[in-house]
């Protein structure tokens, strides 16, 4: 709830109003509890307190609840009995300008980034990928930045990677070894992604994060993201909300501590952020985070635990809202003991004592002060909000979809060229040009090759007849030998055994061959 008295109000505790410092809100914050102590309400308080304040937003919702925002609330039995606590006698029930979107274009506006704008660490984090294979990835993006080429889908990527793959040896003296089977791995892990609905994410339009940033009336628009089937996929879940906190961190510019931040971020799950998460993927969340407050952006991440946020990026968040935990088990006392000793101490209560005993709806609360330290933790109660506590209908969703200013901008995806299209070119190019090579190759014709058979045949039956003439002629020279030597008897020869043979063989060879030429001439007469 907003007003010029209490700005920011969000809860009420014995001493009066609990409300968050307008130019403080971009210092971050958390809101941690147990399942079912009020998480969700109350970040539905919070974000439609900036709504009334002029101050956009935009969250994940889960399970379909926070989509009431967009309608007005009523007066129940809870609100009846909580409203003597908060002082308030007629509440206000509003609703808040809302946008719906969805990464899957289903039920809200699609929202879509290009393979470049996600680029290869957030990628690679998104696949699954170890080091080797995280290597090849950044040479497969290096390589398409020099030659050009746009990566704006997946099919875009699965060109690039076969083609590096082929020309692998072009490029490893530059660059180090590219194996086929680390590009196998790749191509297998994007098969996967694939399958699980990301392709519709990568694409054009573009999403622009300036879209996130408008107000409708004097409220700030807010941006809801449907995220029940999204959580299916952790990884994709928080690796495009990651993505989308870099992209307003590139984009933005500096602005310092604004009266009122520009844009109010609720990651839900938080815990996905930072599993599996690489020691270098770590360091770039905790520099997006510790940096973008400069931007005007506050993050505030919802979670069961402290515990679950690594303790360097939990010392950035200055607002915090701690509703109640169970210590059931050592590990729930240790992250009870951890979560009260990340609040600055009140005498009037121990604070992991009270952790253990809030009731729902009931939270300890501290913000940040106007010189930006820490407030004294308060027991405070959480106020009711003023806009519909639970899902809208279908009907409502698409009616609100539909009235949307940017209704039509994202619903059609645009191919235009890009790396897929211009290796494909290249290909159909350089097959063509094989092709025409193959064709100017000198092929003799069919004349000339009975021609050439003719020529063979004839040669092959000479070489015969010479062949048979020899052996005749040496078995008649060796029959005439053994006859002499057994008779006695010796006979004389005016020419020699070798002139003999060569004498007979050129006869054989001119008799083959003018038999042959007579055939040629006058056809099968001569016989």
């Amino acid at each position: 709830m907003y007003d010029k008295e209490r700005g920011l109000y969000i809860a009420h505790c014995a001493n009066g109003a609990l409300s968050i410092t307008g130019k403080m809100a971009n210092r971050h914050g958390l809101i941690a509890g147990a399942t079912g102590t009020g998480k969700t309400v109350t970040l539905q308080v919070m974000a439609e307190t900036f709504c009334q304040a002029g101050v956009p937003c935009f969250m994940a919702d889960m399970k379909g609840d926070l989509s009431g925002i967009s309608q007005v609330g009523k007066l129940s039995g809870f609100i009846e009995k909580r409203m003597p606590e908060f002082g308030i006698e007629n509440p206000e029930f509003q609703s808040c300008p809302v946008r719906f979107f969805d990464v899957f274009g289903e039920q809200g506006h699609p929202m879509r980034a290009t393979i470049s704008q996600m680029g290869p660490m957030l990628l690679s984090r998104l696949l699954g990928l170890n080091e080797t294979q995280d290597g090849v990835l950044n040479i497969v993006f290096r390589i398409a930045d020099e030659r050009g080429l746009l990566l704006l889908d997946m099919k875009d990527l699965r060109s690039m990677l076969d083609w590096v793959s082929k020309n692998a040896k072009e490029y490893t003296t530059k660059y180090g070894n590219i194996s086929t089977a680390t590009v196998g791995a790749i191509q297998r892990a994007l098969l996967q992604l694939e399958n699980q609905g990301a392709d519709k994410f990568f694409g054009e339009p573009s999403f622009d994060i300036y879209d996130l940033m408008q107000t409708e009336g004097g409220k700030g628009v807010m941006n809801v993201l449907a995220a029940d089937k999204l959580m299916l996929q952790p990884k994709l879940y928080s690796t495009f909300l990651l993505w989308l906190l870099s992209e307003l961190y590139s984009t933005l510019p500096e602005v310092g501590d604004l009266p009122q931040p520009k844009l109010v971020f609720f990651f839900d799950e938080a815990h996905m952020l930072f599993n599996d998460t690489s020691k270098a993927l770590l360091d770039k969340i905790e520099q997006v985070i510790r940096l973008i407050r400069s931007k005007g952006v506050g993050i505030y991440f919802i979670t069961q635990s402290p515990t679950d946020i690594p303790e360097n990026i939990l010392g950035q968040l200055g607002n915090r809202v701690q509703h109640a935990l169970r210590a059931y088990t050592p590990k729930d006392q240790k992250a009870v003991k951890t979560a009260a000793d990340t609040f600055r101490a009140n005498p009037s209560f121990k604070t992991d004592e009270a952790i253990m005993n809030l009731e729902t709806g009931e939270a300890l609360v501290s913000f940040l002060d106007e010189k930006g330290a820490p407030t004294m933790v308060e027991r405070a109660k959480i106020l009711f909000p003023l806009s519909q506590i639970g899902a809208v209908t279908e009907g409502q969703r698409l009616d609100i979809i539909k009235q949307s200013r940017i209704y039509g901008k994202y619903d059609t995806p645009i191919d235009r060229e890009s790396a897929f299209e211009v290796l494909m070119a290249d290909a159909e190019r350089q097959l063509a040009e094989q092709q025409q090579q193959e064709t100017e190759i000198d092929i003799p014709k069919p004349g000339e090759v009975k021609a050439e058979k003719k020529k063979a045949g004839m040669m092959s039956k000479v070489w015969k007849a010479v062949l048979t003439a020899i052996t005749s002629t040496l078995a008649t020279i060796l029959g005439t030998y053994v006859s002499d030597k057994v008779t006695g008897k010796k006979t004389k020869s005016r020419t020699s055994a070798t002139g003999r043979v060569v004498k007979n063989a050129t006869s054989a060879a001119t008799r083959s061959i003018t038999k042959e030429l007579t055939r040629d001439i006058l056809g099968n007469l001569v016989k």
